[in-house]
């Protein structure tokens, strides 16, 4: 089992430009389409979408990726 996080808390991942932060802002718990692509979630194993704090981008990753950050 992942990690568990809330909307509104500061995560950090590891993307190809290196690591990355940003805050979540939707917790996904079914499957769901982003940018053209099934993302597979479920209640025991969420997605969630993150906004990055340097840009306007919107990430979507499962909590094993994530970290949490002060």
């Amino acid at each position: 089992m992942s990690n568990r996080f809330k909307i509104g808390d500061h995560v950090g991942w590891n993307s190809e430009a290196g690591r990355v932060s940003g805050t979540i802002i939707a917790v996904h718990t079914s499957d769901f389409d982003y940018k053209g692509h099934t993302h597979r979630a479920s209640a025991d194993d969420p997605q969630y979408e993150i906004k990055s704090d340097k840009t306007d981008h919107i990430a979507a990753h499962k909590g094993g990726a994530l970290r949490l950050l002060p």
